[in-house]
């Protein structure tokens, strides 16, 4: 009898957990739903987060417009092209599910917002970080202070978000060659499993969604940085 009121006990607790995880899935496409409905149009839009410390946030502005007209092109997806800025310490962050954050130098973060990035990443938003050579350490002291209690996790190349849409057997491409060290993916999760943050790291997927005359890549390296930039795109919706 004991053994049974044990059971019934921990059949009621994983269905009461398993209802819980299905509702915070169900709030986050209502977060992204909410994000794209607003103006009556459906559309999936990047913003590029402004940050302090020094480091050139605003680099390359090609890259954005120009992966959208990628995301357009192959997906059934509708991404605004336009590049839109946004400060964490400004609630309009609440309003576009996919963060994207770049940069060679420091970033300094306020307390503001630390609380304001956090409260948005549970509650449904994602972040992409996207090393381009000189914000490793920065980007790694200030992600500790946002969740201390969750580790960076590298991924692996097994990893769903390196075959969802296209299929990268070898995990994380190389676009921009840095430091010779091979590139990684890092992630942090939530309770759920859901990915709120991915950090690539001696990589620049970004480098390669930039016009061809900045960095002046071969069109098969350019290809490469927009398919893994898809299957970004595709993982985070759909997972």
């Amino acid at each position: 009898m004991i053994f049974c009121d044990k059971l019934l006990t921990s059949d009621l607790l994983f269905s009461f957990l398993f209802f819980m995880k299905k509702l915070i899935f169900i709030f986050g496409i209502i977060f992204f739903l909410a994000a794209n409905y607003a103006t009556g149009e459906p559309k999936l839009t990047i913003a590029r987060v402004q940050y302090d410390g020094g480091g050139d946030w605003y680099n390359d502005t090609s890259v954005i417009p120009n992966f959208c007209i990628e995301i357009n092109s192959r997906t059934n997806l509708n991404a605004s092209k336009d590049q839109i800025i946004v400060s964490l310490k400004d609630n309009r962050i609440f309003d576009y599910p996919f963060l994207y954050l770049t940069g060679h130098g420091n970033i300094v973060l306020s307390d503001e917002e630390i609380v304001n990035l956090r409260d948005y990443l549970i509650k449904g938003g994602f972040l992409y970080v996207d090393d381009d050579y000189g914000l490793d350490k920065h980007f790694r002291r200030e992600i500790v202070r946002i969740f201390p209690e969750r580790k960076l996790q590298e991924l692996p190349a097994s990893h769903p978000l390196f075959n969802c849409f296209y299929n990268f057997k070898n995990g994380l491409p190389k676009i921009h060659e840095h430091d010779n060290k091979r590139p990684q993916a890092f992630a942090i999760f939530d309770d759920f499993g859901r990915m709120i943050v991915l950090y690539t790291y001696e990589s620049n997927i970004s480098d390669g969604w930039a016009s061809p005359e900045v960095h002046k890549d071969p069109p098969e390296v350019r290809e490469m940085a927009f398919r893994m930039g898809i299957n970004i795109v595709y993982y985070v919706l759909t997972h």
